[in-house]
């Protein structure tokens, strides 16, 4: 008796195969993404040779759920006529997505040898910008015409649905393919045989055009809560739809670029850095700029302190608390900033007045009551600890409360005045904001150390 555990132990094993009775079980046993994750443990040359095992709707099916980078050692180690018969059953979106990758003898050579529907599906698509809707876009879809009845739409829908990867609803267009309406599938069921189409969509549908931005598509997919979404070009006919699956994915890559954004390691207009497949060149070139961003304000903040030695000298225990003071400045505005992003990404913030304000307002109470708390605690473990006086103690309290303070309006208020100026707020990293908290927090710290303790330097 076949072993499910077994055979997927077996699969990720080098040097071992699969009959094709055991692929034909597994394949109706486990999720196509189990059975990619156990191919990806052998070597890409043996990958290939299991997947031509596999029928071709079968090797799309798997293949469509591997990484990239292993999709694209696949299909340089399969026969051409694998690898055409393999694009002929891929997903029209995925399928230009591998396209683009490819370079340009491949997709040369590939091209040919496709069938004329493929092809011309495959060109349309591949032609659309990156992170334009149009480049999520898959034709794979099903539409009915305004002239048909609801059982004219059923009889379409069950001849079509073997080519779908999903059917989400039905789309309903006019004789020159615009989209004039959508019926969802339990109302079609339930609708007499008779009844007009007409009669039953839902008019002036939500639609993208294939020249937006993705995340505008991801918006209204979330807002209206779709399982799919119209895209039409500009003649307002349909060409496709973005399904909540790639929704999801964009919005996913989306917020894996924003982590490396915020980590100092990418500038706005460059590719995602992936340290996977990113030349050493690539690497050095997007993580040198923001190293010599922070240094420079490293030697800034370091000037300022040097010039400060008349008082540290009368103070030296001045300089035993400049460290904490600064990095909770830096800690507290990365907060922030965290805070806002992920609202802004939810679309719950939008660069206006009325948002702005409602974030000075709620922030401000929450920095200045953790200002309180922080201060008082580095007092107090500052006497007990060092035993200085209350002038010490009163400059390193109220640097601070007012590094908190500021750090964490500073934090939150950044990522609006980097919309503004039509930068990603996600480039404005966590240690560039703790660079500039470590620059303004030794001015506070200083600017109270004068303050309390000037008197030492008559």
């Amino acid at each position: 008796m076949l072993n499910r555990a077994h055979l997927l132990v077996q699969l990720a094993t080098p040097n071992q195969t699969l009959t094709q009775a055991e692929w034909s079980w597994l394949l109706h046993q486990c999720h196509p993404s189990d059975l990619a994750g156990a191919l990806q443990e052998k070597p890409v040359l043996q990958q290939a040779s299991e997947l031509l095992r596999l029928s071709p709707a079968e090797r799309a099916l798997l293949f469509s759920h591997l990484p990239a980078l292993a999709q694209d050692g696949i299909l340089k180690a399969l026969p051409q006529p694998a690898a055409v018969a393999l694009f002929e059953q891929m997903p029209p979106d995925e399928r230009a997505d591998v396209f683009k990758r490819l370079d340009l003898p491949a997709q040369a050579g590939l091209l040919p040898a496709l069938t004329p529907a493929a092809r011309q599906d495959l060109l349309q698509l591949a032609a659309y910008a990156e992170g334009t809707v149009g480049a999520v876009t898959t034709s794979r879809f099903v539409a009915a015409t305004l002239e048909m009845t609801a059982a004219q739409a059923w009889q379409h829908l069950r001849a079509s649905a073997q080519l779908l990867e999903s059917v989400p609803g039905l789309f309903v267009l006019d004789s020159i393919g615009k989209l004039c309406g959508t019926i969802d599938l339990p109302l079609l069921l339930a609708a007499g045989d008779d009844t007009p189409l007409a009669e039953l969509m839902r008019p002036e549908p939500v639609y993208a055009r294939v020249g937006w931005p993705q995340s505008e598509a991801v918006a209204l997919i979330r807002h209206y809560d779709l399982l799919a979404l119209p895209v039409c070009n500009e003649a307002d006919q349909m060409v496709g739809i973005v399904t909540v699956d790639d929704a999801l994915e964009i919005e996913e890559e989306r917020q894996a670029s924003q982590l490396v954004r915020f980590g100092g390691t990418q500038l706005a207009p460059s590719p995602d850095l992936d340290i996977m497949q990113a030349s050493t060149r690539t690497m050095f070139g997007v993580r040198a700029f923001w190293l010599v961003i922070l240094t420079v304000f490293g030697i800034l903040t370091s000037t300022f302190v040097a010039a400060q030695e008349e008082i540290l000298s009368q103070a030296i225990v001045l300089a035993a608390f400049i460290a904490p003071i600064v990095d909770m400045g830096g800690n507290a505005g990365s907060q922030s900033a965290t805070l806002v992003l992920r609202a802004m990404a939810l679309g719950e913030l939008k660069v206006k007045w009325r948002d702005i304000r409602f974030i000075i307002l709620r922030e401000l109470p929450v920095a200045l009551a953790l200002g309180i708390t922080v201060a008082v605690l580095e007092c107090i473990l500052a006497y007990f600890s060092k035993g200085v006086g209350i002038e010490v103690l009163l400059t390193v309290g109220l640097s601070m409360l007012a590094c908190t303070v500021l750090g964490g309006l500073i934090g939150a208020l950044l990522p609006f005045g980097a919309r503004k100026i039509g930068t990603d707020p996600a480039t404005l990293s966590a240690p560039l904001i703790t660079s500039i908290m470590d620059l303004v927090g030794v001015f506070i710290y200083f600017g109270f150390a004068y303050l309390f303790l000037g008197h030492l330097l008559q």
